[in-house]
């Protein structure tokens, strides 16, 4: 099995592969740190599975979800996150990812995501599953978010934690007027007027506690 890591944090890529190490059929494990190198390694070379990053800077795992998407490209990838499920796994399923797990449960999840998705399923943990049986009909088609970017989105969400637009810009290697930019289009196609309108909708919606 041929396997790409995309993620910008080496003690991830180096805890990610140590976990690899207990899959018996594992031949190469290649690794990217940003968005725009994985793109093209994945539209470039095949790979068997790809564990994507879904905040990478350059690119998002979204954005990256949506190319492939638009492309064809069936690849099979695992989104792996910082983020709680309800905040992205949603969106990244409907992009075409096959599972979903959060980084502080790799270590349980991984090896079953893997073989799972290898097998021809799609991994998401029960309690996504739980979520998504009673939210996804109403909520995912309604809700007025989903009228956002991959990238507008991912912006969205770190306004509304209350993250500056210095930060924002440092965190997604952009800079501080491209996330103006962004901001501007969030607030015009979500009718809202400050961050903290952004903040109570996410807070209601689930999308950050």
């Amino acid at each position: 099995m041929k396997i790409l890591i995309a993620d910008d944090h080496s003690v991830v890529r180096e805890g990610l592969k140590q976990i690899l190490k207990k899959l018996p059929d594992i031949k190469q494990v290649d690794e990217v740190t940003n968005g725009i190198d994985a793109l093209k390694m994945i539209e470039s070379s095949f790979y068997d599975f790809v564990i994507l990053d879904i905040s990478l800077p350059g690119m998002s795992g979204l954005e990256i979800l949506k190319s492939l998407k638009l492309n064809n490209n069936s690849t099979r990838i695992l989104i792996l996150s910082m983020h709680p499920e309800e905040q992205f796994a949603i969106r990244a399923l409907k992009l075409g990812a096959l599972g979903y797990v959060t980084k502080d449960r790799a270590g349980e999840e991984l090896l079953a995501a893997i073989i799972k998705i290898s097998g021809g399923g799609k991994y998401v943990s029960s309690e996504l599953a739980e979520y998504m049986a009673f939210n996804l009909d109403y909520k995912f088609e309604t809700t007025i978010h989903q009228k956002l970017s991959e990238r507008e989105f991912q912006i969205m969400i770190l306004l509304a934690k209350g993250n500056s637009s210095r930060k924002i810009a440092t965190d997604l290697f952009i800079s501080e007027k491209t996330v103006g930019t962004h901001r501007l289009r969030i607030m015009q196609k979500m009718g809202m007027k400050k961050n903290t309108d952004l903040t109570f909708y996410a807070m209601n919606n689930k999308l950050i506690e």
